[in-house]
């Protein structure tokens, strides 16, 4: 056990503090969030992936990893942290971290792979977690729904274009859908099934 990353100093404060970041990111979609002293990256993951998987996951939430994160390491610190099973299939995953590129590139799967939920119960869905290399300095894109005045001006690196139609697919099925979130460093943003993202 020696080898695995180092988790949470003070698990119940520390997850309370950074669950807040993120709802913070979720109600104001396209807001870049600074995680506030966010734990020690799980490498390959960045330091605000690492955080999230910590806040979020547990045992009763698998969770898929794109094959460049999908490493012992990786693994063995998600276990031994959360309990959450490793899912094989992005369909029997509830949160997963994938790194860009296109569908099948590097063994990134179309977001409608995974769970988008039922019509009954849309809140059965997946969020995924995508690793960037910063989310600032790419194509401008506007997002507009809850949560934003107007429009809020995105500008990720690292994706490509094919992947905004998957979105747009994906924001169709509303209440059904899944959420995302980008990762870069220390820094998340949300990207929920309600907002539209305009070119």
């Amino acid at each position: 056990m020696s080898d695995i990353a180092s988790g949470l100093a003070d698990p119940a404060h520390d997850s309370q503090r950074l669950f807040r970041a993120v709802l913070e990111a979720f109600s104001h979609p396209g807001r870049i969030v600074t995680l506030p002293d966010p734990p020690p990256a799980a490498s390959p993951l960045s330091r605000a992936a690492t955080a999230f998987l910590l806040t979020l996951v547990d045992r009763d939430t698998p969770l898929w990893l794109a094959p460049a994160l999908d490493t012992p390491a990786v693994c063995d610190f998600t276990r031994f942290h959360t309990g959450a099973p490793i899912a094989r299939q992005p369909a029997d995953a509830l949160f997963a971290v994938l790194t860009p590129g296109q569908s099948g590139e590097g063994g990134t799967p179309p977001i409608d792979s995974f769970p988008i939920g039922t019509d009954p119960y849309p809140d059965r869905s997946a969020t995924l977690v995508f690793e960037l290399p910063s989310l600032v300095g790419g194509p401008e894109r506007r997002w507009r729904g809850p949560g934003i005045a107007a429009r809020q001006s995105v500008c990720l690196s690292g994706l490509a274009d094919s992947f905004w139609t998957q979105w747009a697919a994906n924001r169709a099925l509303f209440p059904c859908g899944v959420d995302l979130v980008f990762a870069a460093g220390s820094d998340l943003l949300a990207l929920p099934r309600s907002i539209a993202v305009e070119t």
